[in-house]
């Protein structure tokens, strides 16, 4: 059975800003207003015969939303950015963020920012393909302690209506 939750109707939303280093137009920082789509496939089981409970799947992506609304979403692993005061063996989310400020540069272009109004990720770029990767990652690691018996997940990160990326994740065939 498919499961699915619209992310405008349950208002699983951020704004953020990102930038796409070398894109021509995305290259600039610039914001969206995000919505979070999810289809799952599994099989019904447990007390209730749900596939999964529609509360553990919003309450999760909600925790991500609210992580990364009206924050700079910074991508550390673009060989475009260069941290100060970081080599790249030294950078992680971690040392990040217990700095006060960041600063970086994309070639000519520096950038000082406090790092609270930042949200570091793991990430090459920050395209709604890679959030939508990280979305669902973060959404299976939750789900999986849980739930055994999902097929897949799948999540859409949509840049507005009517442009997103999707990514599924098979757990099992």
């Amino acid at each position: 059975m498919i499961i699915t939750v619209n992310g405008i109707n349950a208002n699983l939303r951020f704004s953020s800003a990102h930038f796409i280093p070398g894109h021509d137009s995305c290259g600039f920082i610039h914001g969206h207003s995000y919505f979070v789509d999810i289809e799952i496939e599994g099989d019904r089981s447990g007390e209730f015969d749900f596939v999964v409970d529609f509360k553990d799947i919003k309450s999760s992506v909600n925790e991500i939303c609210n992580e990364l609304d009206h924050k700079l979403i910074i991508p550390i692993f673009h060989e475009m950015i260069s941290f100060k005061d970081f080599d790249e063996n030294s950078i992680s989310v971690e040392n990040l963020e217990k700095r006060n400020s960041v600063s970086f540069k994309i070639g000519e272009k520096g950038y000082t920012i406090p790092t609270n109004d930042c949200k570091f990720l793991p990430l090459k770029y920050s395209s709604a393909e890679e959030l939508s990767k990280y979305f669902t990652e973060n959404l299976v690691e939750y789900l999986e302690k849980k739930y055994n018996n999902l097929n897949y997940v799948s999540v859409g990160v949509n840049e507005g209506i009517g442009q997103g990326a999707i990514f599924k994740k098979i757990l099992r065939d």
